[in-house]
């Protein structure tokens, strides 16, 4: 209830910037934080939440070479995308490949190249067993793409009405979390093994349930903390609940263990332009291949942002939402 429409002026267009008259305007779950006020990179409120958009150029500065007016392009935006007019530097633009609808495009940037980074830092590759927790989320498709992509064996956690379609898309072995303890389940197909990589977005105890599921060699992935809207505390509170439960790595038991645990935050990896553009550009390539197509479950308004929130946060969405304006 706290999101509404305002007015703003128009952003005025710097030498190396991009004007961006946006159809599309992909959520993430950094957006949900923020609202809530649980996001420390978030600005100030009142603000304008949002990392991703797609539409098309209005309107470049005198530096800009790689972009024209009319051209279709996709966008990171760092907050600010819930709007019909971004403007953002020209290194954080790409063109949307003709394959995919401004819908589509706007569900490409931030779980893709979250994905892409995880499987690099995990050393992912064929033969690997790879665990996807929350795997019917955007985050969980994109990552269920490049792991199908690079033969991986992919297990999955989701509620049980999302299994079949999961595995339509090239799951193994779903787990349903709802109705069934997921290690004991992951333990038993895997013959007590556990796997060797793990990508988990929920933080608190799953970060250590998710630790002990490594067999040794075996990398946890960590790039998000949605367990902390559960908690029953008020505000920034809510963060004790996850500590209380968090697990606490030191070198001694990772050397002992043979294991190793590494996070990831797209958001944080603005000093990084190069890096970004390499995995950006690998993704889009695999969008013109066809082996990459973001799956988008729903689409709402800019009025309705309220609803798509709480669509999200209701586990009800099988991949993307986007707001369109």
């Amino acid at each position: 209830e706290v999101l509404e429409i305002r007015d703003y002026p128009i952003p005025e267009v710097r030498d190396d910037e991009v004007m961006i008259k946006v159809n599309a305007a992909g959520i993430n779950f950094s957006d949900i934080l923020a609202r809530k006020g649980l996001y420390t990179d978030a600005p100030k409120t009142p603000c304008v939440v949002g990392y991703e958009v797609a539409g098309e150029v209005t309107q470049t500065g005198s530096s800009v070479s790689e972009f024209k007016e009319g051209d279709r392009v996709i966008a990171l935006t760092r907050f600010g995308g819930y709007a019909t007019r971004v403007v953002v530097s020209q290194a954080q633009v790409f063109h949307t490949p003709d394959r995919l609808s401004d819908i589509q495009a706007a569900a490409l940037p931030v779980n893709y190249l979250t994905a892409w980074q995880l499987c690099e830092m995990s050393g992912l590759k064929a033969g690997h067993t790879l665990l996807i927790h929350n795997a019917g989320g955007a985050m969980g498709l994109a990552s269920i793409s490049l792991a199908s992509r690079f033969g991986a064996k992919v297990i999955g956690t989701a509620s049980s009405p999302k299994h079949e379609k999961l595995k339509e898309l090239g799951v193994d072995f779903c787990i349903d979390y709802t109705r069934q303890n997921w290690p004991e389940a992951l333990f038993d197909y895997t013959g007590g093994k556990g796997v060797d990589i793990i990508f988990d977005p929920l933080g608190g105890s799953s970060w250590k349930q998710s630790y002990k599921a490594l067999r040794p060699s075996g990398r946890l992935g960590m790039f998000g903390v949605s367990q902390v809207v559960q908690s029953g505390l008020p505000g920034k509170l809510k963060y004790f609940s996850l500590l209380k439960v968090m697990p606490w790595f030191n070198p001694v038991q990772l050397i002992n263990q043979n294991k190793g645990v590494f996070g990831v935050n797209i958001g944080r990896l603005w000093g990084e332009p190069k890096l970004v553009v390499s995995w950006a550009g690998q993704i889009l390539k695999g969008v013109e291949e066809g082996w990459i197509t973001p799956h988008v479950d729903a689409a709402f308004q800019f009025d309705e942002a309220e609803e798509a929130h709480r669509y999200i946060e209701n586990r009800r969405n099988f991949g993307k939402v986007v707001l369109t304006p």
